[in-house]
């Protein structure tokens, strides 16, 4: 199989992160692919019409998108070690859905800054975007606690790699002011050697 995917992508390292975790590193090369709704001249358009990343070739059956269903495939594949069964699954596929809204946003804001005119951006959109993010992190901290503390799963990693993006490309929110729990949750999942050897790089 090959993982089309970029070393900046938080949704393409959740999927690595899940490979790493599941001792499936050698079923699937790795693909570098890149660029932007504007740009889509290097995204595996053959693959995913949509242009994004990541996506996943397969030799029996169409390509893969988006990272949700590829992780949940690869997950099926290595025998279901990180999504649980119900109910805790029904938590996990929110958790991962939330973590999956805190990056959609961000990346929001980083085009927003590199691919729109100064003359025309909107501050009040871009705010409006990392709403979504204070809110998102307010609720965890306030309500994830027990399921963050829980068995490893696939909505915990989910977070672990949209937290990271957020250092990564809104380093300048500071979005550890007033999450002391998340903050420190952040730092623990942060040492696992999967997360360690995915920082995303330019």
């Amino acid at each position: 199989m090959k993982l089309y995917q970029s070393g900046t992508s938080p949704f393409a390292r959740k999927v690595i992160v899940l490979l790493k975790e599941t001792g499936q590193e050698d079923a699937v090369e790795l693909i570098g692919a890149g660029g932007t709704p504007m740009n889509s001249e290097k995204m595996p358009t053959s693959h995913n019409p949509l242009g994004k990343i990541p996506a996943l070739e397969r030799t029996d059956g169409p390509a893969l998108f988006d990272s949700r269903v590829i992780c949940q495939f690869l997950d099926d594949r290595a025998g279901g070690q990180l999504y649980p069964v119900a109910p805790r699954r029904w938590d996990c596929l929110t958790l991962e859905a939330m973590a999956d809204g805190i990056v959609d946003a961000a990346i929001l804001m980083v085009y927003e800054d590199r691919l729109r005119p100064e003359n025309i951006r909107m501050e009040s959109w871009v705010e409006g975007q990392w709403s979504k993010v204070s809110r998102a992190l307010d609720t965890l901290e306030a309500d994830w606690g027990d399921h963050l503390t829980g068995p490893l799963d696939m909505g915990q990693i989910a977070l672990g790699c949209a937290l990271s993006y957020l250092d990564f490309r809104h380093a300048d929110r500071n979005w550890r002011s007033g999450h002391t729990n998340l903050a420190a949750w952040e730092e623990t999942i942060a040492q696992r050697p999967s997360m360690k050897s995915t920082i995303p790089v330019e």
